[in-house]
């Protein structure tokens, strides 16, 4: 989260307005919830990296080859997926397999509304059909695999899933 700065609006006495209290009290409530949940933590051995885990988020159990783990939310049509994946297989490195990432995406008709990319990481968001996606990818530590979340959830739960994105963001993690 960026900091909000505010500076105090006065009337003639010096007495700061009651607009910046409600605001600074909404924008409080709004972001509270996602981020004081309990949180646990998904680590995956066979790739070496770790990430936040929402509560609420119920495991859907990790496939024969351990490479990640699907999560859901009861009652709610919320997904996450976390996975890690050699580079190099399907393309020649990282920033290829991002790109190849990206082109299914858009082919499976996401209209992509953010990308940012750089050699160690890349995160992409889309909108398709009242759906958001966002998928974040970053290299590890050994510079030829990769771990990656990917969260799927409607356009209503957007004010919700936003602060839990970012934390998720933050704490995809190598471990180096």
């Amino acid at each position: 989260m960026g900091a909000l700065f505010l500076l105090p609006i006065t009337d003639d006495t010096g007495r700061i307005h009651a607009m910046r209290t409600l605001f600074l009290a909404l924008f409080a409530l709004l972001t509270t919830p996602a981020l004081a949940q309990d949180w646990g933590s998904y680590a995956n051995p066979r790739f070496g990296f770790s990430i936040d885990i929402p509560e609420g988020f119920v495991g859907q159990g990790e496939p024969a080859n351990g490479d990640g783990q699907h999560f859901a939310v009861p009652g709610k049509a919320i997904a996450l997926s976390v996975w890690g994946g050699h580079s190099g297989i399907v393309t020649p490195d990282f920033e290829s397999d991002v790109a190849w990432r990206m082109e299914q995406d858009i082919e499976a008709g996401w209209n992509i509304t953010y990308q940012a990319t750089t050699p160690r990481w890349a995160s992409w968001s889309g909108l398709s059909g009242g759906q958001v996606v966002y998928q974040r990818m970053i290299l590890l530590c050994d510079g030829a695999s990769y771990a990656a979340f990917r969260a799927e959830y409607g356009q209503r739960d957007r004010i919700e899933m936003d602060a839990i994105v970012e934390r998720l963001v933050q704490s995809l993690k190598g471990d180096c």
